[in-house]
């Protein structure tokens, strides 16, 4: 073997292989790349799903083709591209849709590299970045800027020529130089052979033995089972499901925790009555009205004998085909005002003026609506000693609220308070100004508010914090909620042509009955910020090392 020539890991990305050794050992690299792309094939061939197919697309391109981000757009059936699979920082949100003209323009704009589009920085007609912009000065003659794109189509049946199925998009050679020549092919023979691995999947899916089919529909079942056990289990309004006809007509079979604390009876009580037992004598006209579905407002019965009012309304479920119908019961309680007048939404007052979020008054209030009533002051008096006999009645029907215990599974879950700071805001403002501060804000309320799940609080603090409320969470699904809370933070928001970025941190705490909502909020505060302190060291450390 000629001395000087440089060894090649047999893990190296391609892209770098060929950057990585000298021109005199061009017949080494060219075996070594064959065999490295004949290894990911192979591996992108094996009977997988569709959906792991995808990735598995997007995880080859990243792990041996030596780019550190991916992107798989595949077409839809009207003919528009959907993100399907990324692999490193996505781009845009898994399932965003691009019009098939966008990609046709993408496809016939800069440098053809034989199947591939080189699409430079430079490019008049480049697209609009995903990234945030920055001073970056105009790289190498190889040199990969951050704004370049290289597009990888996939055709049906030719490598060229077919039906396009789909692109994958790369960015961020991890040598940072502009694949050469062997690194092209690697790339163009890859989509080519993702093309085929993608059309055999989705032919498996179609021809699979109905065996698999049913294993398959079975596990999607019991997966949707347990997604409405969590919706109906951990809704922040009552629910309850009702049989619907026959002599059982109305009777509870299935109650939440909300419809339990609402009206001040266990579960196991709940499961006596039928909704017509609750309902107010005066109301139960109104209650007749709801046989098929709608809704009213009415009263019902506490566990203590007094009423609440209530919106209930109801729905129509069938169980089978022919079978029996149930009703599902959505109980939210409302305020009297006035008589007979109602106030369903947040008054004005309880939003946040910027982001329409509820405000800092709103989010203590909805607090302290969960946590025991406060005790009154004992005396003497008949009065006072009924007041306090009454409130002792309610504490007792209350069902407390405390933290997770990791070493008790009967208290594995609690009512988290996620408190949130944006990173690095106070240079937005000064960069860009107060009205594009504004609009960043307002588009992270937005993002906080789709990534929470359905029945969260979230709100807006003041400043650039806000919080997020969060029931019947385990600490470590506390933890994923803010991993996707921030991941959804941290995507670029466009601003009046900018393209602009901001962190996030996160810290987590636990409300418990005995505390007030400034003692748990100031909690889930330090939190944030032991966080924050302990990401600003671990980036120290490594800009160090």
């Amino acid at each position: 073997m000629l001395a000087g020539r440089k060894k090649l890991s047999a893990g190296a990305p391609l892209a770098l292989a060929e950057e990585d050794t000298d021109t005199r050992s061009e017949p080494y690299v060219r075996l070594a790349t064959l065999r490295q792309l004949h290894q990911v094939v192979t591996d992108l061939h094996a009977p997988r799903s569709v959906a792991d197919t995808l990735q598995a697309v997007a995880d080859g391109v990243a792990h041996s083709l030596g780019y550190a981000l991916v992107a798989v757009n595949m077409v839809s059936p009207n003919g528009d591209l959907i993100l399907a699979a990324f692999a490193g920082r996505a781009p845009a949100r898994p399932g965003t849709v691009t019009p098939r003209e966008t990609w046709e323009q993408r496809l016939t704009q800069g440098e053809r590299w034989g199947t591939l589009r080189f699409v430079s920085w430079s490019d008049p007609r480049q697209p609009d970045s995903d990234d945030a912009p920055e001073d970056s000065p105009a790289p190498s003659l190889d040199g990969w800027h951050p704004n370049d794109r290289l597009y990888a189509p996939m055709y049906a049946s030719r490598p060229i020529g077919g039906e396009l199925i789909g692109v994958i998009s790369v960015g961020k050679p991890t040598n940072g130089r502009h694949p050469g020549p062997w690194g092209r092919e690697a790339l163009q023979m890859y989509a080519f052979q993702a093309a085929i691995a993608i059309n055999n999947a989705q032919l498996r899916a179609k021809t699979q033995p109905p065996s698999v089919q049913l294993d398959h529909d079975q596990r999607a079942l019991r997966a949707s089972e347990e997604r409405f056990r969590q919706a109906f289990e951990y809704a922040p309004s009552g629910m309850g499901i009702a049989e619907m006809g026959g002599d059982q007509d109305g009777k509870l079979l299935r109650v939440n925790d909300a419809l339990c604390r609402l009206l001040g009876r266990s579960a196991s009580t709940m499961w006596r009555y039928s909704l017509s037992d609750l309902v107010h004598p005066e109301d139960s006209e109104l209650l007749l009205t709801l046989a098929e579905g709608g809704r009213a407002e009415l009263r019902l019965a506490r566990g203590d004998g007094t009423y609440v009012w209530v919106s209930l309304r109801n729905s129509v479920v069938a169980d089978t085909v022919d079978g029996p119908h149930f009703l599902i019961a959505h109980v939210a309680e409302i305020e009297e005002r006035g008589g007979h007048e109602f106030q369903l939404a947040p008054p004005a007052a309880s939003l946040d003026p910027l982001t329409g979020l509820p405000n800092s008054a709103e989010l203590r209030a909805r607090i302290r609506a969960r946590l025991c009533p406060g005790q009154r002051n004992t005396g003497d008096d008949a009065a006072t000693i009924q007041a306090t006999e009454e409130m002792q009645h309610l504490q007792e029907a209350h069902v407390h609220v405390v933290p997770p215990d990791e070493n008790n599974e009967s208290v594995g879950k609690g009512l988290a308070v996620l408190f949130c700071d944006l990173d690095g805001f106070k240079s937005i403002n000064d960069r860009f100004g107060h009205p594009t501060g504004d609009a960043v804000l307002i588009e992270v309320g937005r993002r906080l508010a789709d990534t929470a799940r359905h029945g969260d609080t979230v709100a807006r603090l003041g400043g650039d914090e806000f919080v997020v409320l969060a029931d019947g969470l385990a600490p470590a699904d506390a933890a994923d909620l803010a991993v996707r809370l921030r991941n959804a933070i941290i995507l670029p928001i466009r601003v009046d042509g900018h393209s602009i970025r901001t962190g996030a941190s996160f810290g987590i705490g636990w409300a418990r009955c005995g505390m007030t909502p400034e003692e748990i909020l100031h909690s889930a505060d330090q939190q944030m910020y032991a966080q924050k302190r302990a990401t600003t060291r671990a980036s120290s450390d490594t800009k160090a090392g």
